[in-house]
């Protein structure tokens, strides 16, 4: 194998990432500007932002007639940010979880993973489709900022803060903010293709499908940006933006990544079984177990995150014994997805009921 392709495959990752970090930062900062609070910033322009390396991505390669890479990647992405790198934050440090995404976030981010398998149970996903996942995607974004505009007016002085820092930052007149994001924007373009070329050449080669490729090479290398955004923001105690930008960011992969790569793609994309039958159900499962491990106590506490971790190891295990062709594949994914999966989430939604039965026996003594 040519050692060059992994150099154009390794530039392809740096220029996703920086330009992923210069559209971050001139959108939040353009977003904080009109007042937008933290949160809802984590919820849509970090998490559009960080989701924007899936989305060049998956455009390109459904572009150049690649639909198991476009789907694998958002698939893939959406697995990796909540078991990885949800799961590395909380594995750091604790993570306490806004009401709001209890009660709304969450919750759509599960229904939107539900509707991505309703729809795919033809075999493709059409243009059709990609029109009402953006049409969602719209209301979503008109909706929460709206929300938002509702706040007090003592947020404001918060949001001035993070706008500043306290001080005045080059970059706090709009005009910079929004060449900072047309910048952003042109090296994700350039990163996607130089990325999506040196995967195809390096699955070639290693004899991988196209799919396993963009479940995990491609999908690990476009989330660096939420890996570094939500790392940093929980070190820095900014909890809302590091989770919110998680959660949003599996709201994005689905509504903008895969409803524009829908519109734009000369074809229906086609939803390969092995997507259908099992990918797509952890991808359900790992939205679905997020539900009652927010519930207890509006954290997600260290022991929570390693089991995240080990998730994350278990599926990837399971990617290389496919790939291997190993005869233990079949018995493994079925201990996954009818046994330890589900367990899981039994487990923590009992935990989760125990917590409330607790919490309003306090509020009544």
């Amino acid at each position: 194998m040519d050692i060059s392709i992994f150099g154009w495959f390794f530039l392809g990752l740096v220029l996703l990432v920086v330009g992923a970090e210069v559209l971050v930062r001139g959108a939040s900062k353009l977003a904080l500007s009109l007042g937008i609070s933290p949160l809802v910033v984590g919820l849509t322009v970090v998490a559009l932002g960080t989701s924007s390396p899936e989305l060049a991505v998956s455009v390109q390669s459904a572009w150049s007639g690649r639909a198991d890479i476009a789907l694998g990647n958002v698939v893939g992405s959406n697995i990796f940010n909540i078991l990885f790198i949800l799961g590395l934050s909380a594995a750091i440090i604790p993570l306490l979880v806004h009401r709001q995404l209890i009660r709304q976030e969450v919750p759509l981010m599960i229904g939107v993973s539900l509707l991505l398998w309703i729809l795919a149970i033809d075999g493709n996903i059409s243009r059709w489709d990609g029109l009402l996942f953006v049409a969602l995607l719209l209301a979503y974004t008109f909706f929460v900022i709206r929300q938002s505009r509702r706040e007090t007016a003592a947020n404001h002085e918060e949001h001035q803060k993070l706008i500043t820092g306290g001080g005045q930052p080059w970059d706090h007149h709009w005009a910079i903010q929004l060449l900072l994001v047309l910048v952003g924007l042109c090296l994700l373009v350039l990163g996607a293709d130089l990325l999506v070329e040196a995967a195809v050449t390096v699955a070639s080669e290693l004899g991988m499908s196209e799919l396993i490729v963009g479940l995990t090479i491609v999908a690990a290398g476009t989330g660096l940006p939420e890996v570094a955004t939500s790392i940093v923001a929980s070190i820095r105690g900014e909890r809302d933006i590091a989770v919110g930008n998680i959660i949003g960011s599996n709201i994005f992969n689905i509504l903008a990544v895969l409803g524009f790569t829908a519109l734009v793609s000369p074809d229906s994309l086609a939803v390969a079984p092995s997507l259908f039958g099992f990918d797509l159900l952890v991808m359900i499962a790992v939205a679905v177990a997020c539900l009652p491990i927010f519930f207890t106590g509006h954290l997600i506490a260290r022991w929570e995150g390693i089991l995240f971790l080990a998730y994350y190891a278990a599926y990837s295990t399971y990617l290389i014994l496919e790939v291997s062709g190993h005869d233990a594949q079949t018995d493994f994914s079925l201990a996954m997805g009818w046994f330890l999966i589900p367990l899981t989430v039994i487990t923590l939604s009992v935990m989760a009921w125990r917590y409330r039965q607790v919490a309003q026996g306090q509020k009544t003594s």
